[in-house]
């Protein structure tokens, strides 16, 4: 095995990073590295003594996003795999062999590991997540038994919160997109490195405790919105996108009431703004990623990731949402169909 840098990001008070820093330490190898990125770290500087020995910190303080930050890291990092570990996630005994090894098959290109939820650790927070047609994604099993999701599977996405890859396939997908700052990059590199015709994995063996926290606030509900819209506009190859399109504009629409009835439709409509007022940097985005694409039939691979219903368990339901996901499920029936015929009789 090669190996291995591990990297965590700090922002804030992060009352959990001692406990995350010094569970990673008791499982990195001498010849690994580790690697913590101080976005903004509240009493760093008093702090830095409880810290494991083996930790090199990265960056002045200055917020740079999950994306930028891990970007750095990424850049400074020398080890064969990287393994991204939120400063939340309190890895258990044998996570990271668990994800060096995996992450090194050949065939390959992301494994995700099972955060658990930390007050209930039998309890799943996330074993990668879904990706809704429209671009929308949450934690994955999140409040089921863990005890039901033991076997490594496939996933859409591979949840941010840890996960590995070799040091060659950041490299060609480049890794993180900076453009996103935060939320559903991990979306984005995912749907990436399916496209470039590798596998991305949950590894359910290789587990952390999460204090996860679902919370709103306007800047993230704006970075959600605003992000989901430049993946799905870009990402999602040309039939993809022409077959989907009308109908994620027939739902934005019901999303803006949605925004208005939970207080953050200005987010709502600034994410719109955005993506109308950088259109022309959406549309070389959209020609880097389709020109990076190498599976011979992405929109199959597409048809065979995305789903229908919107139905994250951590959020209460607005009313009609039953009858909102059985028309979703009834498009995405009519539309899965055309792409998997579409495919089959295109020409190579």
């Amino acid at each position: 095995m090669g190996h291995v840098s591990v990297i965590v990001l700090g922002y804030g008070t992060e009352d959990h990073l001692e406990e995350a820093l010094q569970a990673l330490a008791s499982q990195t190898r001498p010849e690994d590295e580790f690697l913590l990125v101080d976005n903004g770290i509240v009493d760093i500087s008093t702090r830095r003594d409880a810290w494991p020995g083996t930790v090199r910190v990265l960056g002045g303080g200055a917020n740079t996003g999950f994306t930028g930050g891990c970007l750095m890291a990424a850049a400074e990092a020398t080890g064969e795999v990287l393994i991204f570990v939120n400063s939340d996630a309190i890895v258990r005994p044998g996570a990271l062999d668990v994800l060096r090894a995996a992450a090194e098959e050949p065939d390959v290109g992301i494994v995700g590991g099972c955060l658990r939820l930390a007050d209930r650790p039998d309890v799943v927070n996330s074993v990668g997540n879904p990706l809704q047609f429209a671009g929308i994604t949450w934690a994955g099993a999140c409040g089921e038994p863990a005890a039901r999701h033991m076997a490594r599977t496939e996933v859409p996405v591979a949840t941010g919160g840890l996960f590995a890859l070799r040091r060659e396939v950041w490299d060609e997908l480049g890794g993180f997109d900076d453009l996103y700052f935060a939320y559903h990059e991990d979306t984005d590199l995912s749907l990436r490195c399916w496209l470039s015709g590798r596998r991305v994995i949950t590894e359910p063996t290789a587990i952390a405790d999460h204090y996860y926290e679902f919370g709103r606030n306007p800047r993230k509900m704006y970075l959600l919105e605003r992000n989901r819209l430049i993946t799905v506009l870009t990402d999602y190859p040309p039939r993809t996108l022409r077959t989907l399109l009308p109908t994620i504009l027939l739902l934005e629409p019901a999303f803006l009431v949605l925004a208005v009835l939970q207080g953050w439709s200005r987010q709502k409509l600034a994410a719109w703004t955005w993506l109308v007022r950088h259109r022309s940097a959406l549309r070389a985005r959209r020609r880097r990623v389709q020109a990076a694409v190498v599976t011979p039939d992405p929109d199959r691979v597409l048809a065979t990731l995305l789903s229908a219903r919107i139905e994250p368990p951590m959020v209460t339901h607005p009313p009609g949402m039953g009858l909102i996901n059985w028309a979703l499920e009834s498009s995405w029936t009519r539309s899965r169909r055309r792409l998997l015929r579409s495919s089959s009789t295109a020409t190579p």
